[in-house]
């Protein structure tokens, strides 16, 4: 006999977490339309040599296999290169600027915890064809707006600039392109190893450079408003002409956020935040809840202005983020923000004959064509056991039909929250309470 499991890093859902992916799902697909985005799918395998252009840590990550037919292919790893390929393959027939989402499957074969799988969903929201900070700053809008979507309230967008960061190499002495690439990456697990961990580690790739000076502006952190942090900070302009128009494009980004009235409270400077990512230019950022800064970041992204150049002679700059469905959804039920049911209907019919089907039908149907999902309980017997479905699945109501209530062409109506009962009601009026 086959024992039935699934692979480490890869889940099945059961209906109730189904169903809270998918409301979540639709809040998230109405905040993209609200903006504008539109929706595009790409293939989950693409030809590994698009994927595999990324260097670093994500390379030993990546699903890679020959086909049937010898060629060499993988399974994306995130969804910002194929929207690379995609555009352009497909950019004549899109016009730009282009505003896109999608939401789709990505595999990475790093080790399984808490929030984090090997096959998980991401949402991403990107604006192609524009160098224009008002496509930054509506990436910011679109991450708070989608995450208020969801009741969440406590949560900061960490902000930081890719020119920064290069800034601060060329400073302490690292100019060339890989040895910035290196250090980069280093930085980005600052959150997993600490920051004697990158130093040990910066040290042994470039043992000739004093790193304590340079970690110790990288772990500048935004704790006052954005006005007084960038007064702190404004000696670094001084350093060279890359750090400086970092910070002003960072200034700039700020104060366009504040005319807009946006919450000064959901978006702050980090200078920690690096994106291991290669192909990011310009801002950087991630997103933490305040209640489970441990979970990590459920929203990433940046400027990447250079990415289509691997596919295409023509510069296609671009911007975007990604949620992370499956650790956002962690921090759902943890925050408890999520409902709790395993169904999709609101009404179970219930008969107490087989005579009494035809009847039953009926009612369903009329639910249905009146908008509210019901289900029709197939089993016959005392009420007990329909009853207890009902509150295991989480019907909101129960309507209970018995030989009175078929010869008289009504319906009984149990309310499964209240525990309220009225017998005898006509069609209408056991839908007007339904529909309160």
């Amino acid at each position: 006999m086959i024992t039935p499991k699934t692979l480490s890093g890869f889940k099945d859902r059961l209906p109730k977490e189904a169903m809270a992916k998918g409301a979540v799902l639709d809040k998230l697909a109405h905040v993209f339309k609200s903006f504008g985005f539109v929706p595009i799918e790409t293939p989950h395998l693409e030809y590994a040599h698009i994927l595999t252009q990324e260097q670093g840590e994500i390379q030993k990550e990546i699903y890679r296999f020959k086909d049937h037919g010898k060629r060499e292919v993988a399974l994306r790893f995130d969804q910002t290169l194929p929207l690379a390929r995609f555009i352009a393959q497909h950019h004549s027939s899109l016009g730009l600027p282009f505003k896109r989402y999608a939401i789709g499957n990505v595999f990475r074969g790093e080790r399984a915890q808490k929030g984090r799988y090997r096959e998980f969903t991401q949402c991403d929201f990107d604006f192609i064809g524009s160098h224009s900070i008002l496509c930054d700053s509506e990436i910011i809008q679109v991450i708070i707006a989608g995450l208020r979507a969801l009741d969440l309230e406590e949560f900061s967008v960490w902000i930081n600039h890719r020119k920064i960061l290069n800034g601060l190499c060329q400073h302490f002495g690292l100019h060339a392109q890989e040895d910035t690439h290196t250090l980069l990456r280093v930085i980005d697990k600052l959150g997993k190893i600490g920051h004697e961990g990158v130093l040990l580690e910066l040290n042994a790739h470039f043992p000739k450079i004093d790193f304590k000076e340079f970690l110790g502006i990288i772990n500048t952190k935004q704790e006052e408003d954005s006005l007084e942090f960038f007064k702190r900070v404004d000696h670094l302009k001084s350093y060279n002409a890359t750090l400086k128009e970092g910070l002003e494009e960072l200034e700039s980004l700020f104060a366009l956020l504040l005319a807009l009235d946006i919450n000064p409270d959901h978006f702050k400077v980090d200078f920690s935040i690096a994106r291991g990512l290669g192909y990011y230019t310009g801002m950087v950022y991630e997103t933490t809840l305040n209640q489970l800064t441990s979970l990590g970041s459920v929203c990433s992204g940046g400027r990447y202005d250079n990415l289509s150049k691997s596919f295409s002679t023509q510069n296609l700059p671009g911007v975007g983020a990604s949620i992370g469905l499956d650790r956002l959804l962690v921090a759902l039920e943890e925050l408890e923000l999520v409902e709790s049911k395993s169904t999709s209907a609101r009404v179970l019919v219930v008969c107490m004959h087989p005579s009494h089907f035809v009847y039953a039908s009926q009612v369903a149907q009329n639910f249905r064509q009146s908008e509210v999902n019901t289900e029709l309980y197939p089993e016959i017997g005392k009420l007990k056991k329909p009853f207890s479905y009902a509150n295991q699945k989480g019907h909101e109501f129960v309507v209970v039909l018995g030989e009175e209530e078929v010869q008289k062409e009504s319906l009984t109506l149990k309310n499964m929250t209240t525990g309220l009962q009225v017998n005898h009601l006509s069609f209408l009026k056991a839908l007007a309470m339904v529909k309160e």
